[in-house]
């Protein structure tokens, strides 16, 4: 417990009587002063005890006396003790009521009675009150270690919540609760997760206070925020909530848990990079047929992963990361890796290149729902493109392969975060035609019939669609028309004049359709403005492997 001024009047040896601020006895004591200053307030922090023997006081003035206290009180000074004996035998009236007025505690110091005597007594209650909370940080540090060691992160929280008397929770490096402690702190933590995301933007270690909220029983919380991770990039975060600010020994547990966290979900380099090569050689195997020596070099890693319908996955930044902020490729990686491990399924992750991401998980299983927030256009997360392919098995990872390549593209081309190859195949073929290049090509072979159009003498783009429209039928296409037959098959034979082309060629209907039905696709909406950042090349130890094939 700190030492307070009612431990101080509890002390035999000093004989401190009590004066006035009876009900504020229980303010702590940070330090003892002296000062005969008529103002002492600019030299004061807050929290000291100054004692005074009014050498240079108007003690026995009312006025000066209300000045005085006011300002002491104000300062957050914690009490005054007055020395009788010195220069006054009593303390004057004008004192006592000037602090009978603030509620401000006025010591009585008889003559008997040393400052020094003061100061060592608060110096040695201090010094043992920060012995008391070393030595339960230390005990708070051994237990969350066994606590750690024995039953994982989920219990190391049990026991830091109780050290503290509040709550703590976990984050994964995608800002989602992994566990909290008690339970009903994963509602309150869950609502942190804003909070959390800004912390992760930046550089390990971090730390902020957030806002009070909804505590155990109705009262307000203090929440911490501390950063997990040892490099730059935040693996993880941990938030403790309490009714008030965290003393010495509390704060000393939280540093314990920090760190115990920081081991248990900071994986060593070497590990990871050994990771990444093996995954990257089972996805080789697989993609040049050979599933059945990727199982037996996989092993027990991806579990059933390998046997079970799964999606591929490609990623790549949909423009040039920005050195400055996470490299959108890593976020998207860490985020599945998370929501894999929250669903205890497998992922497999390998990497291309720095800036290539070919992902395998469950068809239908968590790591797939996960793609969809972080592929938004809408949201910082829109600087990646992903395809998708469709459900696949062992055998056909190459084909998967291939799928995920081609969805891969059309996103790019058609300003999309995220396709998926089935989606290509259940829609129609027209909406790939509004393309720069196709509508090149429609405008250059129309171009001497729309020039012919244009000087009135005919009407040869509308005939030439109607005709095509009714599979060459004379009859039904001048009816369309509302011209008699004999002056659409002119027209028709005017057409392969211009074009220099044959008509009842089938591939020249074929592109003269392709090409009418070009001209008439609208261009496609722009998609929201993403920035182009600067280049980057951000660390990657798998990057060594070199591209899979």
């Amino acid at each position: 417990m700190p030492v307070t001024l009612a431990s101080l009047v509890q002390h035999t040896a000093l004989k401190l009587t009590v004066r006035a601020g009876e009900d504020r006895l229980d303010t702590p004591v940070r330090w003892v002063h002296a000062s005969e200053l008529a103002d002492p307030v600019p030299y004061m922090e807050g929290g000291e005890l100054l004692l005074v023997t009014a050498m240079t006081l108007d003690a026995a003035d009312r006025e000066a006396m209300g000045r005085y206290v006011r300002r002491l009180s104000g300062a957050g000074v914690a009490g005054l003790g007055f020395a009788v004996g010195v220069n006054y035998d009593d303390i004057p009236d004008a004192l006592l009521h000037a602090a009978d007025a603030e509620d401000f505690p006025l010591l009585e110091v008889p003559r008997r009675t040393p400052f020094l005597a003061i100061s060592k007594a608060v110096s040695a209650a201090v010094a043992a009150d920060q012995y008391r909370a070393v030595t339960a940080g230390f005990e708070a540090q051994r237990e969350l270690t066994r606590a750690a060691l024995a039953e994982g992160p989920a219990a190391l929280l049990a026991r830091l919540a109780a050290h503290i008397d509040g709550w703590a929770a976990l984050y994964d490096a995608s800002g989602a609760v992994v566990a909290a402690a008690p339970d009903w702190a994963a509602r309150r933590a869950t609502r942190l997760r804003g909070d959390v995301e800004r912390l992760r933007e930046r550089p390990a270690p971090a730390s902020a206070v957030v806002g009070a909220g909804a505590f155990a029983g109705g009262t307000e919380d203090r929440v911490e925020l501390q950063s997990l991770g040892t490099g730059r990039r935040v693996r993880g975060a941990l938030a403790v909530g309490t009714d008030a600010p965290l003393g010495t020994a509390e704060r000393y547990a939280v540093h314990s848990a920090v760190a115990l966290l920081t081991l248990t979900t900071e994986r060593s380099r070497s590990l990871q990079a050994a990771e990444q090569r093996l995954g990257a050689a089972v996805l080789r195997m697989m993609l040049s047929g050979q599933p059945d020596p990727a199982r037996t070099v996989a092993g027990d890693l991806y579990g059933g992963l390998l046997d079970a319908p799964f999606r591929l996955l490609i990623a790549e930044p949909a423009g040039e990361p920005d050195r400055a902020a996470e490299h959108p490729a890593h976020t998207l990686a860490e985020a599945l890796e998370s929501a894999a491990s929250r669903a205890g399924e497998s992922v497999l992750t390998a990497w291309e290149s720095d800036d290539r991401l070919v992902v395998l998980a469950a068809d239908g299983g968590a790591v797939v729902l996960a793609c969809e927030p972080y592929t938004r256009r809408e949201t910082e997360e829109a600087r990646i493109v992903v395809g998708m392919s469709a459900p696949a098995g062992p055998v056909a990872a190459a084909t998967a392969y291939k799928q995920a390549e081609q969805a891969l593209s059309v996103a790019r081309r058609r300003g999309r975060a995220l396709v998926e190859h089935e989606a290509l195949a259940a829609g129609s073929v027209l909406p790939l035609l509004a393309d720069d290049a196709v509508r090149a090509f429609a405008d250059g072979m129309l171009r001497a019939l729309r020039e012919h159009d244009a000087t009135g003498r005919g009407d040869l783009v509308a005939s030439l669609r109607a005709w095509l429209s009714r599979h060459g039928q004379w009859d039904a296409a001048a009816a369309d028309l509302g011209v008699h037959r004999h002056t659409l098959r002119y027209r028709m034979r005017r057409v392969e004049e211009i074009l220099g082309r044959s008509l009842d060629d089938p591939d020249v209907r074929m592109e003269l359709w392709l090409a009418l039905k070009a001209s008439e696709t609208p261009l496609p909406a722009p998609a929201d403005p993403v920035p182009v950042p600067a280049p980057v090349a951000p660390p990657n130890p798998a990057s060594e492997q070199g591209p899979v094939p």
